[in-house]
């Protein structure tokens, strides 16, 4: 018992922090694209009806906050992979399929130009920030640390595709630079539901404070006040 309080009022105490007078929050949206959100480009994966309908249930969620933190004026930066072929990833090609060398393959997802690459079911509005990567971190060789410190943000929500990659891949650089971070269980997913429930467990542990788009939404309320 004495343990369960000592964890809610440490929470409380995070939360605390971030609803401070002048505290300037943002949300940062990662890879909701067509290639990794899109059912019909997403059968070679194998994701079950419970997992289909888990990451259809997260885009909402994220679409919500979308629309939740422009109502709030909450600044919404759009972190997107960009696949360039003319500059192929490399460590990916010898990670995924044992050959470094080897050319972008046909298969490669969000390849720059195409279809696949576009906002699914979501779009970033005139103004709002884009933010191309052409890995997992949406930090990593990008200006994303600098419009971020730019626009004065005091911390970040961290939501998108897919949990246990770009997602904690973003927000594990987030807290590394500084930010703190919360991460809402129902706006992210992953293609397995026991991946998405072990990434989640090593969001909590190292990364980010949990909440849910709800908690988020009056976050930035109190914030606002």
């Amino acid at each position: 018992m004495s343990d369960l309080r000592d964890r809610q009022d440490l929470r409380e105490r995070q939360l605390a922090h971030l609803t401070r007078p002048g505290s300037r929050p943002a949300l940062v949206v990662v890879d909701v694209q067509r290639d990794f959100a899109d059912p019909d480009r997403l059968t070679e994966y194998g994701l079950t009806a419970a997992a289909l309908s888990a990451l259809d249930q997260a885009v909402t969620r994220i679409r919500d906050l979308v629309d939740a933190a422009r109502a709030a004026e909450v600044p919404v930066v759009w972190v997107e992979l960009g696949s360039d072929p003319a500059r192929p990833w490399r460590s990916s090609n010898w990670l995924r399929g044992g050959d470094y060398d080897a050319p972008m393959g046909p298969d490669e997802p969000c390849v720059l130009g195409t279809s696949g690459a576009e906002w699914y079911r979501m779009r970033p509005a005139e103004g709002e920030p884009r933010v191309v990567k052409r890995a997992y971190s949406g930090f990593l060789g990008t200006d994303l640390r600098e419009r971020l410190r730019a626009a004065g943000c005091d911390w970040l929500t961290v939501v998108g595709l897919t949990s246990e990659c770009c997602v904690y891949a973003t927000a594990q650089d987030a807290v590394q630079l500084d930010w703190p971070v919360v991460v809402p269980r129902d706006a992210t997913a992953a293609y397995d539901l026991d991946v998405h429930a072990a990434a989640l467990v090593q969001l909590g542990l190292n990364v980010a404070v949990l909440g849910d788009t709800d908690e988020v939404v009056d976050l930035w309320k109190k914030a606002a006040q």
